[in-house]
């Protein structure tokens, strides 16, 4: 059976939208790129392409300086529930933010 180039190229385009269509309809989306944080006791730790959504928790140890190399800005927050007025605004690619000095971020969140 001879399928012409024409109707191959139809094929892979309708391929190509689909797979866009279902990626585009994800709830799982992710804030491309890394985000990296110091611990208190001097460990690095390097997040990549976290989840958008939700808080999320920095460990046990906290974080006492942050690298946001993501292309979404987030909030950083002292305690673990990423609520409070102890926040600070961290846009995309800044880094070396220091923790405040009462205590080590614990939490972050994105700004979508």
């Amino acid at each position: 059976m001879y399928v012409s180039g024409q109707r191959r190229l139809r094929v892979a385009l309708g391929a190509v939208l689909l797979t866009l269509g279902i990626a585009g309809c994800s709830t799982n989306r992710t804030a491309v790129g890394t985000l990296t944080y110091t611990t208190e006791a001097a460990r690095i730790v390097t997040v990549s392409n976290p989840y958008v959504s939700g808080c999320h928790h920095f460990g046990p140890a906290g974080a006492t300086t942050l690298a946001n190399r993501t292309l979404v800005d987030i909030l950083v927050y002292t305690n673990r529930t990423c609520q409070g007025r102890e926040a600070a605004y961290v846009a995309t690619s800044l880094s070396d933010l220091p923790a405040p000095r009462y205590g080590p971020w614990r939490s972050y969140s994105f700004v979508h």
